[in-house]
């Protein structure tokens, strides 16, 4: 029998005494898998900005919470008798071992190919397609990235980053001339996935790259209402553009 810690036996017991059917706390006993995993991918997201912010007493914080998630589902899961926290960390600890042939293994072997890996996994899953796995809950930017890295593996990629580029445009121009919202909305997924193509090429994640933007944008626009002050609305948009360049000089020094 695999032990755990002490730590994680008091958390396992808080859980275990929370969903009692007959002593518990109401909302908990209420819960579902479906009903905790927007929570768990709202955690997952909170350890994320911790890191952002460089936080690491938030983080200590918010990573109790994720584990809080893992801990939830692994109870629900062993009411049903399909398995327990200690299955889930059984699990996880061979996964790494299974993963890590060059630190665990008996051999000298030093080269290794973690997606090789994974793929014999998914194989021995009976997996047939190299887009199997995929999860469809993740974030769309991150998801086409991971579907744009798994068709590469299969040679179906540009052979140079000018190729992608093209297509971008390409794109682009496709968008511009749509008519319908059907049309548009998918002129614009095949946009945005062209460009997410062109930043993999180029090592940079997408999903890092927009939360840059994104940060970029507010920072900016949050200097354009601190000169601009409760007046800012009601400026022309020639005077808002003239602001914005105002600031984004001031912020690039």
């Amino acid at each position: 029998m695999l032990q755990r810690s002490e730590p994680l036996d008091r958390l396992v017991a808080i859980m275990t005494r929370l969903r009692d059917k007959t002593s518990g706390c109401p909302w908990d006993l209420e819960q579902t898998f479906a009903t905790i995993a927007p929570y768990t991918i709202e955690e997952a997201y909170e350890v994320a900005d911790a890191i952002a912010r460089d936080d690491m007493a938030a983080l200590k914080d918010e990573l109790g919470d994720l584990l809080l998630q893992v801990v939830f589902h692994s109870q629900m899961a062993e009411e049903l008798g399909l398995f327990s926290i200690n299955d889930v960390i059984a699990s996880i600890s061979d996964k790494m071992l299974r993963r890590h042939p060059h630190i665990f293994a008996q051999t000298e072997q030093k080269d290794w190919d973690w997606e090789a890996i994974k793929a014999s996994e998914r194989s021995d899953q009976g997996s047939t397609s190299a887009m199997d796995g995929v999860a469809l809950a993740l974030p769309a930017l991150l998801r086409a990235e991971k579907l744009q890295k798994r068709a590469a593996r299969t040679g179906f990629d540009w052979d140079d980053d000018q190729g992608a580029v093209d297509k971008l445009v390409e794109e682009a121009a496709e968008l511009s001339t749509a008519t319908s919202a059907v049309e548009r909305l998918d002129e614009a997924g095949d946009l945005l996935f062209a460009a997410v193509n062109v930043v993999r090429r180029l090592g940079i994640s997408a999903e890092e790259a927009l939360r840059a933007g994104n940060a970029k944008f507010e920072r900016r626009f949050r200097g354009m209402e601190d000169i601009a002050g409760e007046g800012f609305a009601e400026l022309s948009l020639d005077d808002k553009e003239a602001l914005w360049q105002r600031v984004k000089e001031a912020q690039a020094l």
